[in-house]
């Protein structure tokens, strides 16, 4: 194997999903909540700095108002909201990495170690690599070969955006994390206010604290 077809956490690129339409939040952005006096934005940041060796956002409108990252901003390349897969699609492309790690900004509780566990059990270039937790797929939270950027662009151009459907059709890894009794689930997100109210306490409990 050439050493593209194995990452290392050393040498990877990862992109922060930061586009999403908030629907559920009552038009909130999500990446700018607060979470024990931090964005979510902010906190994803520190714990994806740490696991890789660079890192940009994905996030369409006025890239202005992430002035304050000091990050490279991508807009989708496509207009319209097509979801999460034609994030990964600019991901993909405007990183022009053989491997990039791909997580979506709402995950506070993120493992420590995803990076290295996913390289890890990225043994096949044609071949992401995803992440279960309590039986759950997280098919947002994966690791992309750059060698699948044609078929992700033409599922996009067929109309075909559900991330999970993607998956489920095309061979991929995947990582079990365990769910440790008494703490949050790895890869929680927060989709709702109720959500946020919960990782706030989980917060308070010394969970996901920088």
């Amino acid at each position: 194997m050439t050493p593209d077809c194995v990452p290392s956490p050393e040498s990877l690129s990862g992109v922060i999903l930061a586009g999403g339409l908030s629907r559920r939040m009552a038009g909130r952005e999500k990446a700018f909540l607060d979470l024990g006096g931090a964005t979510l934005l902010a906190r994803m940041i520190e714990l994806l700095r740490g696991q890789l060796a660079a890192l940009a956002i994905n996030a369409n409108g006025d890239a202005g108002r992430f002035a304050a990252c000091n990050m490279r901003v991508m807009p989708d390349l496509r207009t319209g909201s097509m979801g999460p897969l034609a994030g990964i699609e600019t991901a993909l492309t405007c990183m022009a990495a053989p491997w990039v790690c791909v997580v979506p900004v709402d995950l506070p509780f993120l493992p420590q170690d995803l990076t290295q566990r996913l390289c890890l059990a990225a043994d096949d270039p044609a071949q992401p690599v995803t992440v279960v937790s309590a039986g759950r797929l997280h098919p947002t939270v994966c690791l992309w070969p750059r060698q699948l950027l044609p078929e992700i662009s033409l599922a996009l151009d067929a109309g075909r955006l559900a991330l999970g459907v993607w998956l489920a059709d095309h061979p991929h890894r995947v990582v079990e994390f365990i769910c440790r009794e008494g703490a949050p689930d790895p890869f929680f997100n927060i989709n709702t206010p109720e959500d946020l109210v919960t990782a706030r306490r989980w917060l308070e409990r010394g969970f996901g604290g920088s």
